[in-house]
């Protein structure tokens, strides 16, 4: 039904909060990057309006560090526009400073707990390679 993917892949070591407080920041740049991939607001039975959201299913993944890691360099190697997180953002309360933070390291030496991207499928299924379905 889609030609693209969504995939969002998540540091298996980090606490319930955690994935989830990832998850969340992450599938908002993938919407930046992307804003024609939001469909119509819901309206239900009674007529509320509730937020649109993707039309496009996203899938989560988990890895260790060293997948993780792996599967940042493909992106980059692919010129494939990801969304990152990074352990030292944890820290910090507000955009600007994670920004800051951010700034302060490279993909070989950030502590990486999650990233998100959209692509081809099989682009995206050949970065991915080796993360697992999270549990």
């Amino acid at each position: 039904m889609f030609d693209t993917k969504i995939a969002i892949v998540i540091r298996d070591d980090l606490a319930t909060w955690q994935r989830l407080n990832v998850t969340a920041f992450l599938t908002s740049g993938i919407v930046a990057q992307t804003p024609a991939i939001i469909g119509k607001p819901y309206r239900d039975a009674a007529g509320n309006v509730y937020n649109p959201m993707t039309i496009q299913p996203i899938v989560v993944l988990a890895a260790d560090q060293e997948t993780l890691r792996t599967i940042h360099r493909r992106a980059l190697d692919r010129d494939v526009t990801a969304s990152a997180y990074i352990e030292e953002m944890f820290s910090t309360g507000h955009d600007a400073a994670n920004r800051e933070v951010f700034s302060q390291f490279g993909p070989d030496n950030s502590k990486l707990v999650g990233l998100a991207l959209r692509a081809e499928k099989k682009v995206v299924d050949k970065i991915v390679k080796g993360a697992k379905m999270h549990p």
